[in-house]
């Protein structure tokens, strides 16, 4: 059997987090070029990125080959053949990216989160339906041992009983303290462009995972308090993201900010009989009732896994062999959407039950 290799294309770095300092914690397209080398299954065939400087930057810092960029998609298509996008731009470019990609019958894997707002989101499904694409929205914590070990332990085996309240912290000191670009500050601080600040970077984290621990199931209410802490520094978006969901018999916390003293990205889960604490991306800590609490390490996924990493997982999808489902899944992603909506708005919002 002849061996499969996906070949991808990169979209726009143009709007990638590219530092200034390669020692902050950048994981988008600066990160992702990387883990493309040394891979049999896959074949960086391209990078579309109109700013020709740019391009040329990544070029000599990556050591690749000038022929690899070109300025748009269209240029590309016509000397290879692509068989998924991965897509770094502003948010809300996304939907442009996928009306693009679908009729080509290319399929997309973009950074969260995944639209601005709900109609954008519902225009990114409806030309993913029409092309017959799969949109695949890539976050970190979806391949953190943590999170899947906990949605096992929580939804699958039941360990910890009924679910009664879930809170999420994700966020750092702030994109300018950690050093990002101004590149990417133009966009990641503009309220147009990414749809807010700490709200849409961080706090898509935990409409995520919240929604995929919940069963896809929509909140019956969101009310959110977003502040500027530092408005000198981000005068205009907000910096600090509080988000209450309410479900029938659970509550969700999200804690989204630019004010951490540190980079973290962890979760709590409360049940009627016990917790289970996601400190760390392969450390957790649980325990049950009448019982104390137990530390266990997470030993990392086999090398054939889907869920080891997002390229793993993108051809896994793209060969027909995974569907995409939970954290990466666009069904889940357009609740992620609605909630960031709502929360948007500043006081309770009650969502209508259905669909």
């Amino acid at each position: 059997m002849k061996k499969f290799i996906l070949t991808i294309s990169l979209f726009a770095l143009i709007n990638s987090a590219w530092s200034q300092d390669v020692k902050a914690p950048v994981r988008l397209a600066y990160g992702f070029i990387p883990l493309t080398r040394n891979r049999t299954d896959v074949q960086l065939v391209g990078i579309v990125e109109p700013d020709t400087e740019l391009a040329a930057s990544y070029a000599k810092r990556f050591k690749m080959d000038g022929n690899l960029f070109y300025t748009n998609l269209e240029s590309l298509l016509a000397k290879t053949k692509v068989d998924a996008v991965a897509a770094f731009t502003t948010t809300i470019d996304h939907q442009r990216v996928v009306e693009e990609c679908a009729p080509l019958h290319i399929h997309v894997m973009m950074e969260k989160p995944l639209a601005v707002n709900m109609e954008e989101g519902r225009a990114i499904q409806s030309a993913a339906k029409s092309g017959g694409i799969q949109v695949i929205v890539n976050y970190e914590t979806t391949w953190y041992r943590s999170s899947q070990t906990a949605y096992r332990l929580v939804d699958q085996e039941h360990e910890i009983g009924d679910l009664r309240k879930i809170v999420v912290h994700d966020g750092h000191q702030g994109p300018r303290e950690i050093g990002c670009s101004e590149t990417f500050l133009k966009w990641l601080t503009d309220p147009v462009l990414n749809g807010g600040g700490a709200l849409p970077d961080f706090g898509c984290y935990g409409a995520d995972l919240i929604t995929w621990l919940m069963n896809g199931q929509r909140p019956t209410s969101v009310f959110a308090v977003t502040q500027q802490i530092k408005p000198q520094v981000y005068p205009k978006v907000e910096d600090e993201a509080t988000v209450l969901l309410t479900y029938p018999k659970t509550q969700g916390i999200i804690q989204a900010s630019w004010n951490w003293p540190f980079s973290r990205k962890d979760m709590e889960i409360y049940g009627t009989k016990g917790y289970v604490l996601a400190p760390q991306k392969d450390l957790l800590r649980i325990r049950k009732e009448d019982q104390e609490e137990n530390e266990v390490q997470l030993p990392a996924p086999p090398p054939t896994s889907p869920l080891r990493d997002q390229i793993s997982y993108l051809v896994s999808v793209v060969r027909g062999e995974t569907q995409p489902s939970g954290l990466s899944s666009l069904e889940v992603n357009l609740i992620v959407t609605e909630i960031l909506d709502a929360a948007r708005t500043g006081r309770r919002i009650d969502l209508p039950s259905g669909q």
